[in-house]
């Protein structure tokens, strides 16, 4: 899957999950009110799916927002980018201090800098960054070319300098999966060849389908990088259906379950880049920069690659309730 050169021009680095969902545009009238006193700092929250990532990455959001005494608004775009627009359009009429948006996808990106900036409300992105970030208040980023680069770096370890087979399950077209899957197909070695790479969508049910598929045309597969943990599950059941239960699957993420699956060798690596930490840093450096203290604009997101060797230096994920 390759990136458009608009969406390569549009991107530095970016991010591969809902509890507040609006209706309609967005509006919620049941905002968490975390410090919701007279001036109190007013955040605009846009989600992009409904995926684990997304559930856990509002989570943190709200979390944190109570913890800093902000008031915040969420809104889901659904993967859908004219709901996106939508939703930034609803915070703004809110007058929020600032936005805090998780993008569907680069193409989007481009008008949401440009409506916030004629609006005059600062945006802070998480997973994504323009090449430009003279219209953004800061980022919290996730290097995706590097995740996807530390799953081919563990099948380049394991191959040994065999030539192998690799099946790719991606995400969603745009943003986070195209900038996953260039990384992995970049940094694996010369023996590895890519014989299959169809679109999950992030979509459990799409993703197992898609693995039904793929190892019937290729039942020799030796390796599958899926572009996040929720549709390697899937993956693993159709492979372990099909008989094909020694295809190494490695995948992103870092979940409890996740976690699991690599401590019962399902999943053979996954590369934890917490949920938690991206929410709690967009809200905290969101809310220091509109206070102008010394505060980082660009917020580098660390990442780990998880196998059995080293399970417990996992970051937690998920808040918990």
């Amino acid at each position: 899957m390759r990136l458009s050169a608009r969406s390569r021009r549009a991107l530095f680095a970016a991010v591969a999950g809902t509890t507040l969902v609006l209706s309609g545009c967005g509006k919620d009238d049941n905002a968490t009110t975390a410090g919701a006193s007279s001036g109190a700092v007013t955040l605009g929250f846009v989600n992009g799916a409904d995926t684990a990532f997304h559930t856990c990455l509002q989570k943190a959001v709200e979390q944190t927002a109570k913890s800093e005494g902000a008031k915040v608004y969420t809104a889901n775009s659904h993967q859908n980018s004219g709901t996106e627009l939508s939703n930034i359009e609803d915070m703004i009429s809110r007058k929020v201090s600032a936005l805090i948006v998780q993008t569907v996808n680069v193409d989007a990106l481009a008008g949401d800098i440009a409506k916030a900036k004629a609006s005059g409300i600062p945006i802070y992105l998480t997973s994504v960054i323009p090449t430009d970030s003279t219209d953004i208040l800061g980022a919290a980023v996730v290097d995706l070319r590097k995740v996807g680069s530390l799953d081919a770096d563990w099948i380049r370890t394991d191959a040994a300098g065999k030539d192998v087979k690799i099946g790719v399950v991606a995400g969603a077209p745009g943003a986070a999966s195209d900038l996953l899957v260039d990384g992995f197909t970049k940094e694996l070695p010369a023996g590895a060849k890519v014989v299959a790479n169809q679109p999950g969508m992030f979509n459990p049910v799409k993703a197992q389908e898609v693995a039904e598929n793929m190892i019937q045309a290729h039942p020799d597969l030796d390796y599958a990088f899926v572009a996040n943990e929720e549709m390697a599950f899937a993956v693993r059941k159709a492979f372990d259906a099909a008989g094909a239960e020694d295809v190494k699957i490695v995948t992103v993420n870092g979940t409890d379950e996740g976690l699991a699956a690599v401590k019962e060798g399902r999943f053979s690596a996954t590369v934890a880049n917490s949920a938690m930490v991206i929410g709690e840093t967009a809200v905290k450096s969101t809310v220091g920069l509109l206070a102008k203290p010394k505060v980082d604009k660009i917020a580098n997101i660390p990442l780990l690659l998880v196998t059995k060797d080293n399970l417990t230096k996992a970051p937690q994920y998920c808040p918990t309730s």
